[in-house]
């Protein structure tokens, strides 16, 4: 089983449409293991975001993050990190599938309503830069047997 992270941005937030993207993850199967709501600090954007720090572009990301908290979660299941990427869809909302996240909720590169870990790599740093290790939690999924054959898990 992997882990991965996601945030959910504040354009998810403003809009109030927390529990309808939450529910996605959810009825798909994948097992919130960790969630909180924070406040994005100048030094966490720039380590996050540390390959666009030099990117023109970098002063609207960090303004848009910092409009109010964000839920980050942590999310598990087979192949987690893959997953969750194809239910958020492209990082473009213009361009992502309808039926996506991004696809139903985004018209905007920027206000995309969330961020998804793109490698196990990535989400292992991820995770332990929003999360300390009680706060990931391991607990059984009781369907797990009506989520996944019994040789998948």
């Amino acid at each position: 089983m992997q882990v991965t992270l996601v945030i959910l941005k504040p354009s998810a937030v403003q809009r109030g449409i927390l529990g309808e993207v939450i529910s996605r993850f959810e009825k798909k199967g994948l097992q919130i293991v960790g969630m909180k709501m924070i406040n994005l600090t100048d030094e966490v954007l720039k380590v996050h975001y540390s390959h666009l720090v030099e990117k023109p572009f970098y002063g609207r990301i960090k303004d848009s993050m910092q409009v109010s908290p964000v839920i980050v979660m942590a999310l598990k299941g087979v192949d987690a990190v893959n997953v969750v990427r194809k239910i958020t869809g492209s990082t473009n909302g213009r361009d992502a599938q309808p039926g996506t996240i991004r696809g139903d909720y985004s018209i905007s590169v920027q206000e995309n309503i969330v961020h998804a870990s793109d490698s196990d790599e990535t989400a292992q740093i991820e995770l332990s830069r929003f999360f300390t290790a009680d706060e990931i939690f391991n607990y059984p999924q009781l369907m797990i047997q009506n989520i996944y054959a019994n040789d998948e898990y």
